[in-house]
């Protein structure tokens, strides 16, 4: 069975184009992971979040998804935060690296297939530097460094559609991050310097001693691992964030499709950015927020994946208290639809409505994620079924059970189902002893006990329900 047709907004066209895999099934995803200088901040998950519907949905589609992430554990944020911590650059990444992964699984995005660090990776840098080299678009600058000679691709530029009469021709960038004023040559191999050499960021090469340059670093990896594994030197689909589009993932086109000769990614897929209370991040706002200070707070997973899918991944986010407040409140009112339907013991006597919702919550849900990872649209159809699905409910309807099917297989998707407490037997045992006292003091019409009781047992944050086949409860 063929995969669905999926179609998603190309950068490189600047169109919604359907997705068109060398070998389908197979989709090679490539995403930009994290810096791990430091920890990924918040608007770096909603990248690997909206990176993580897409897999998710590709994978649902029927397409056999193969994603690599890099994790940059060198470059000049590393090494300089290295040095200002007085340690090996290898003993200040791992740290923030191991933390990256559990911020990773806190927000229940999916772990790629393979993450490549870029220190692991030096030998395929060293062969790409040397191949740029031999074609004559590479050339080693008076400083002892290698830079690519941008002039020598005429369609530098096409994907951030740079106007060619700005580049600077004979202009040199060292700096891996540098202004969108600059298109000049940039660095792929750095010679190594005092402060490289005291953290142990240095390698030797045929082209001198030194360190890759931030771009060369992921053109190298994602080639290698596609090669190695399928035998292809084109990615299907490479991701991240857009202010990655000029100049890293413009320089990865450059020097990826020289030395390949072959397009290096079909389709290029980019988020907006995270804005924190209508501010962009940023420490000297006072609005810098990690995924662990979401996770250090007790804020479920669920709500922000929520939130964050509320908005489409084109469109700037804004994060803000009151929209979390209500991100949670709607995985609290998903929750709740969820156990009613699990705790219905039989269907209802009315019309089998519910069997028909479902298959619309289907269709709609495809219809709106099929066109360019519409999550918004998915998460409005989401509640709209628990709207119609709750009415019917309440009337008597039949086909629970199919509705739950489509419930969970949507939620699923999307993962905004709160996080499951974790299970207290003690607690338990003393609440199932509450609720049998309690229906011992109603069935002798002392109701000032069972009221205390009632008291009691919401002091300690369970919820209490008296239904036709007994009294339910839960944790608020």
């Amino acid at each position: 069975m063929s995969p669905a047709p999926v179609s998603l907004y190309n950068t490189l066209t600047r169109r919604i184009e359907p997705l068109q895999p060398l070998v389908p099934p197979r989709v090679t995803l490539y995403t930009c992971g994290p810096t791990v200088w430091n920890y990924a901040h918040i608007g770096n998950f909603r990248t690997f979040l909206f990176e993580d519907l897409l897999r998710r949905w590709l994978e649902h589609a029927g397409y056999d998804v193969f994603q690599i992430m890099n994790i940059t554990d060198v470059d000049d944020r590393t090494i300089k935060a290295a040095r200002e911590a007085g340690k090996p650059l290898a003993e200040h990444t791992e740290p923030f690296t191991q933390a990256f992964f559990e911020d990773r699984d806190y927000l229940r995005i999916k772990p790629a297939h393979v993450y490549t660090p870029a220190t692991e990776y030096m030998k395929p840098m060293i062969a790409l530097v040397t191949r740029l080299l031999e074609r004559g678009v590479a050339y080693k600058g008076e400083d002892g460094s290698v830079y690519f000679a941008i002039a020598k691709f005429p369609t530098y530029g096409r994907l951030s559609q740079l106007d060619r009469r700005e580049i600077k021709v004979g202009a040199r960038v060292a700096s891996d991050e540098y202004t969108k004023d600059d298109p000049s040559d940039f660095a792929l191999w750095k010679k190594a310097d005092a402060e490289d050499e005291a953290v142990g960021a240095a390698w030797d090469a045929p082209f001198g001693r030194g360190r890759p340059g931030w771009h060369l670093e992921c053109s190298a990896m994602s080639l290698e691992e596609i090669g190695r594994r399928f035998g292809v030197h084109t990615l299907d689909v490479h991701a991240g964030g857009i202010d990655l589009i000029f100049p890293h993932h413009e320089n990865e086109i450059a020097q990826s499709e020289v030395a390949t000769g072959q397009p290096f990614a079909r389709h290029w897929v980019h988020g907006e950015f995270l804005n924190v209370r209508g501010t962009k991040m940023s420490k000297r706002h006072g609005n810098f927020l990690t995924a662990r200070d979401l996770r250090e707070q007790g804020v479920d997973a669920a709500a922000v994946r929520l939130l964050l899918f509320q908005t489409h991944y084109r469109q700037p986010v804004d994060f803000t208290d009151e929209g979390l407040a209500a991100a949670a409140e709607g995985v609290r009112r998903l929750w709740e639809f969820r156990n009613r339907l699990v705790h219905l013991d039989k269907g209802g006597t009315g019309a089998d409505t519910l069997s028909a919702l479902a298959t619309q919550l289907r269709a709609d849900i495809a219809t709106a994620l099929n066109h360019d990872l519409n999550a918004p649209q998915a998460v409005a159809k989401l509640f709209e079924f628990v709207r119609s699905a709750n009415r019917d409910l309440d009337r008597g309807a039949c086909g629970a059970a199919t509705a739950l099917a489509a419930f969970v297989e949507v939620t699923g998707l999307l993962d905004v189902l709160p996080t499951p407490k974790q299970r207290d037997p003690a607690l338990e045992s003393w609440i199932t002893e509450r609720i049998a006292a309690r229906a011992q003091a109603r069935k002798s019409k002392d109701f000032k006990a069972a009221d205390a009781i009632r008291a009691e047992l919401a002091s300690r944050g369970v919820e209490i329900e008296d239904t036709p086949q007994g009294t339910k409860w839960r944790m608020a």
